[in-house]
């Protein structure tokens, strides 16, 4: 049973589910209840797969496969149970239940079920805010260490990276700015009094290129925080074999995901206010103009979450309608953008530049050149038609891996994205401002633009006259 382990990057597990013109011409290997097709793991159960990643004296997984599987096992198993039980069958297997420890032996298998837990703590470390993880991995230690003095250092030195490293990141999430819901409605009512009530963005940074720099900050900082498991997280449902329970009985552990998500819903909405807000014409053609620059930018820096957020705020209607502030405005540049991101050919055009720019970050010799931040959305968006489209199991009940092949292949390019450090200097005063500065909601943008170019049709005038008399108490 101990085979070589095998290769799981073959290029034929990359395809789409169900697309594999290899998939039954090929002969099936069977190993230890692993089911191989041209070499590649393609299914097993899964007690099957928990054993192929257990490390014995002389096999050590694959890197490719303990992030394919400690990402994708969430789904049948909790962390905590999938820990208990490599520790228990460590215990089996290398005897350390018996009186005295066969010494030679422990110290052959001692460095690689370290190693394992290394891993483990350095990709998913927001599975060990369990008190049971961290139980299971000091009770491994104890077994193993008095074979060999250097295993309590190990141990040590691990679990201070962890605490470290889980320090970082609760800090980190109290650490953002939160995020001001949308209050500012009524300030419509002073749009025509001269005391600006709103500092507005181009009092605070006139840049472009400063603004995409920020903007590009605050993304970076956010992603930094999401766990790899969110995207499978979010995805729980019951397992098939276990109709009792979903996996995560508790709250789904994906709130650095959506607060993630609500940024970008921020910015959108930020956008729009800030072209509604100003009172006269000129100057909200200017605040487009700006923003057109500043989505050039995002563009150029590889950071397409913001360039997706400016453009979409600049796409809400109460935008788009303001037909004389537009003709103020040099649309060509808005116009290259737009098509950049335009959504036909499940937006060929964009996922043309990610690549360029994924490419780039693979070649780049300075931080600068290695940022991509994709259009999150969209991402999870393909992460879920990739779940909804192949299932979990196969019908004799064995895990579908070569579906948690693809998963990981698309996950494990996020995580190397999010692992850039900002090479630009942060300016707090412009990041306060990207997260605090009043924004309308919905219908407060409709009576801004309203109020900046009047209604032109009767609906329009309809829905102007509601929302003076619900906003601004008028009739």
């Amino acid at each position: 049973q101990e085979g070589m382990p095998q290769t799981l990057s073959s290029t034929s597990m990359f395809t789409p589910c169900g697309f594999n013109p290899h998939l039954h011409t090929s002969k099936e290997d069977e190993q230890g209840g692993l089911i191989f097709q041209d070499g590649n793991l393609t299914s097993a159960s899964l007690d099957a797969l928990i054993q192929h990643l257990i490390p014995t004296t002389d096999y050590y997984p694959e890197k490719a496969y303990i992030f394919t599987f400690l990402l994708s096992s969430r789904l049948f198993i909790e962390p905590h149970e999938l820990l208990s039980r490599v520790c228990h069958k460590c215990i089996e297997q290398q005897r350390l239940d018996d009186p005295v420890l066969d010494k030679a032996r422990v110290r052959k298998f001692g460095p690689k079920i370290l190693q394992l837990l290394t891993e483990w703590t350095e990709t998913f470390p927001y599975d060990f805010q369990e008190e049971r993880m961290i139980g299971h991995l000091k009770d491994m230690i104890h077994r193993i260490a008095p074979c060999d003095e250097a295993y309590w250092k190990k141990m040590n030195q691990l679990l201070q990276t962890l605490n470290q490293k889980l320090a970082t990141l609760s800090h980190g999430q109290e650490g953002i700015v939160k995020i001001s819901p949308a209050v500012s409605d009524k300030l419509v009512a002073f749009k025509s009094k001269p005391p600006s009530i709103q500092r507005e963005i181009l009092s605070v940074c006139s840049d472009p290129y400063t603004l995409a720099q920020q903007l590009t900050h605050v993304e970076l900082e956010r992603l930094s925080h999401i766990g790899p498991e969110e995207f499978v997280q979010a995805f729980v449902h019951k397992d098939p074999l276990d109709g009792t329970k979903t996996c995560f009985s508790e709250q789904k552990k994906t709130s650095n995901l959506e607060a993630y998500v609500k940024w970008f819903n921020r910015l959108c909405y930020l956008v729009a206010t800030e072209i509604c807000m100003p009172a006269k014409k000129k100057q909200r053609a200017q605040v487009i103009e700006f923003f057109i620059d500043v989505a050039r930018e995002c563009f150029n820096i590889g950071n397409f979450n913001s360039l997706m957020a400016i453009i979409s705020g600049m796409n809400m209607s109460p935008v788009s309608r303001l037909k004389k502030t537009w003709s103020k405005v040099k649309t060509a540049k808005f116009f290259i953008l737009e098509h950049q991101m335009d959504p036909t050919g499940n937006f060929y055009n964009y996922r043309t530049a990610l690549r360029g720019a994924a490419h780039r970050s693979l070649t780049a010799h300075s931080n600068r050149e290695k940022i991509v931040i994709p259009f999150f959305s969209l991402l999870i968006k393909d992460i879920y038609f990739l779940n909804e489209g192949c299932a979990n199991r196969l019908p004799n009940g064995h895990v579908n891996f070569e579906k948690f092949l693809e998963l990981a292949k698309q996950v494990g390019e996020f995580i190397t994205w999010k692992q850039v450090e900002c090479p630009f200097e942060q300016d707090p005063n412009i990041i306060h401002y990207l997260h605090t500065a009043p924004i309308f909601t919905e219908d407060g943008l409709y009576l801004a633009s309203y109020e900046s170019e009047s209604p032109e049709n009767q609906t329009e005038k309809d829905r102007w006259k509601s929302l003076r008399s619900t906003i601004l108490g008028k009739t």
